[in-house]
């Protein structure tokens, strides 16, 4: 098991709770490909969950994201 410290994830984003929701949504992503598109990544990398991929994607700088700003919708 691979251990992520708030730290580590909060130097590639900004922010620890940035840096979580990026990779959250990075596995989401991950998970909508079929399962052997994703076993080639998780061959060469050695992981087996898609939320430890995406965390070691994003502190090891491999993850780029850009944050896009909410439209408020009139109600």
């Amino acid at each position: 098991m691979e251990i992520f410290t708030p730290q580590e994830v909060a130097k590639e984003t900004g922010s620890k709770y940035r840096g979580v929701l990026v990779a959250a949504k990075f596995a989401r992503y991950l998970n909508e490909f079929p399962p052997e598109a994703v076993a080639g990544w998780q061959k060469t990398e050695g992981v087996k969950k898609l939320t430890t991929l995406a965390l070691q994607k994003l502190t090891s700088g491999e993850l780029t994201f850009r944050e896009l700003r909410r439209r408020r919708t009139e109600a």
